[in-house]
């Protein structure tokens, strides 16, 4: 039979590895998941030029459909062998909102409409922007995605994946496309908000 005092100091030791083992993935950067977000990173200038310049739209929409395909695969794999990072909280994000944005501006030289999303995405992530580094600076922590933005992530490249592959989609069916990511980039946006406020004010950052 075992101490009490003993049985304490095995559960000390226990705990302290704990947290080395988790402040170690928290900290790692050459990580699978951070990789496929470079990777993603890098495609960006790739589908830019096909889809502006080569005018290859059967190309672009497959180099968009690997983007997206690289960004659930990265979350899987982090997931699953505990490859979450600090740095991947950040980059991954990064990388989805650079590509979201640079795959509308594309869209927006056929599709005028195409403003509305790539405005609202501006303003939602300066906002978040803010915010989150409120919410960093005062927490410590870096918070990842949410359901409601992985939902709106797919639902935008879904509904720009139709409009590069479907080169004469009708103005309806384009405008209710548009208009769903529309709406569930609000509901993101509020959602979003009001995590991270209430997060500032249980700091006192925020009255």
């Amino acid at each position: 039979m075992k101490s009490e005092s003993e049985n304490m100091k095995e559960n000390i030791q226990s705990q302290n590895t704990k947290e080395r083992s988790t402040g170690s993935s928290q900290s790692k950067i050459l990580t699978i998941p951070n990789l496929l977000s470079f990777f993603r990173l890098c495609l960006i200038p790739v589908f830019m030029w096909l889809y502006c310049v080569e005018r290859n739209y059967l190309w672009t929409g497959i180099i968009l459909i690997i983007s997206g395909l690289t960004d659930t695969v990265d979350g899987i794999i982090a997931r699953k062998f505990n490859m979450i990072s600090d740095l991947g909280k950040v980059l991954d994000p990064i990388a989805d909102k650079v590509t979201q944005a640079a795959m509308l501006f594309c869209l927006l030289t056929r599709f005028p409409l195409m403003i509305a999303p790539l405005a609202l995405m501006v303003v939602k992530e300066f906002f978040m922007g803010v915010t989150g580094l409120l919410v960093i600076q005062k927490t410590g922590k870096v918070f990842g995605a949410d359901w409601h933005g992985k939902v709106n992530t797919w639902l935008l490249y879904a509904m720009m994946i139709i409009h590069v592959f479907w080169y004469n989609i009708p103005d309806v069916v384009s405008k209710v496309l548009i208009g769903i990511c529309v709406v569930m980039m609000l509901i993101s946006l509020v959602l979003y908000g009001r995590h991270n406020l209430k997060a500032l004010r249980e700091t006192g950052t925020v009255k």
